[in-house]
């Protein structure tokens, strides 16, 4: 297992419970989990949200109702700004129903951690909300989906996952979104996490509309010049988020285009490419992390290059200074 991931827990509420059924609503959006196979061999997202909880809701013991909806049917790969508004949305109206215990969301794992960290920017309530999916289709003779969404109800039904923020459950492992990644392309237990134990949390944005938007990443690599720096800010990018290397540095070429445009009133983000540790302020030169934080660039933390960008954008939304949801 990597670092710093919790076990989903291998129990089931007690049928003895005098409390109210458990009432869990999952949001189906696409992905893998809801894949089969075409005629081509091309897997294509085919199974809606009741069909994926007819292989599981049978495995309680429990009354619990679990409540499909249908979302979408995307590959995660093809995800916008525009879906994080239409999934937040339908957690907001979710949760809205005050006999909900939790949410949960089945999304495909290519971007998972991005749209679950556009949910825990905005989720101010105890209850959980977690995503999950799976690494092979629902026609895979060893598909992963139904465990993986079976463990998802145990979590949501368990009072530890309150008052935490969204989650990633899968391959039994249960993740906070924040610092969350997908480690590996194929492997079960897709996700592991760059966040340091126990680590906080912003308070989270009353609203945010990501829908037009524009923030985009930009590469760090040795000779890395300009040119990508110009274009973004030439097609309207209102942040930026710098893929540095080692603990957030860069060339001295790029550290002058970024710079610039620091001085200009863009806001830029430093994350690394490194899958595992902290940005951090350390080196001078002028492409070095020190002289970057001196000039303005916000460094990122546990949080990688995706997860970034889906933090600035909320936070050119919301109008609040992106030190805010980076330096916690």
């Amino acid at each position: 297992m990597p670092p710093s991931q919790s076990a989903a827990p291998d129990c089931q509420p007690s049928p003895h419970s005098e409390t109210p059924s458990p009432h869990i609503v999952v949001l189906g959006t696409g992905g893998t989990i809801s894949c089969t196979h075409d005629a081509t061999g091309a897997l294509v997202p085919t199974l809606s949200t009741t069909e994926l909880l007819q292989p599981v809701a049978h495995r309680f013991d429990i009354d619990v109702i679990i409540e499909p909806r249908d979302i979408a049917r995307l590959d995660s790969s093809s995800i916008t700004f525009d879906d994080y508004d239409t999934i937040n949305a339908a957690i907001v109206d979710a949760l809205s129903d005050p006999h909900v215990t939790g949410v949960i969301v089945t999304h495909g794992t290519d971007s998972m951690e991005e749209s679950a960290m556009a949910a825990d920017i905005i989720h101010n309530d105890p209850r959980p909300v977690i995503f999950t999916g799976a690494q092979r289709p629902a026609d895979d003779p060893e598909a992963d989906g139904p465990v993986n969404l079976f463990d998802s109800i145990v979590v949501a039904m368990d009072a530890s996952a309150r008052d935490i923020g969204v989650l990633i459950v899968f391959g039994h492992a249960v993740i906070p979104a924040r610092g969350a990644m997908k480690w590996h392309t194929s492997d079960p237990l897709a996700f592991a996490t760059n966040a340091p134990d126990e680590s906080p949390r912003p308070r989270p944005l009353p609203a945010v509309t990501f829908a037009g938007h524009r923030v985009d990443i930009i590469p760090a690599y040795p000779g890395a010049d300009a040119t990508l720096i110009h274009a973004a800010i030439a097609a309207g990018a209102e942040g930026l988020v710098i893929e540095g290397m080692g603990a957030g540095n860069v060339g001295d070429v790029l550290a002058d285009a970024i710079t610039f445009v620091t001085e200009q009133g863009t806001p830029v983000v430093m994350t690394s490419r490194v899958p595992r540790g902290e940005v951090s302020a350390q080196y001078g030169g002028a492409g070095g992390g020190l002289t970057l934080t001196r000039k303005g660039v916000i460094g990122a933390q546990c949080v990688h290059a995706g997860q970034a960008r889906v933090i600035l954008a909320a936070a050119i939304d919301a109008g609040v200074s992106p030190h805010a949801l980076f330096d916690v």
